[in-house]
């Protein structure tokens, strides 16, 4: 019974880290791609369905991965 919980406990530790990494790599990713989409013009931000304000609200960044 020992050995089953230890067991349990590590792959609920593993799974819990690669969850929290996938997380913050697609924070990053978003980031990333706001900070490409904030670089066009409102016309063609519009056409595609994303507006100015809430892009700029998420946050961006320049640098890549």
């Amino acid at each position: 019974m020992t050995m089953k919980t230890t067991t349990s406990t590590r792959n609920g530790f593993m799974r819990r880290a690669y969850d929290r990494m996938v997380e913050a790599r697609s924070v990053q990713a978003r980031r990333y791609v706001n900070g490409y989409l904030l670089s066009l013009d409102d016309a063609t931000l519009a056409a595609h369905g994303y507006d100015r304000e809430e892009l700029e609200r998420e946050g961006s960044t320049t640098t890549g991965f």
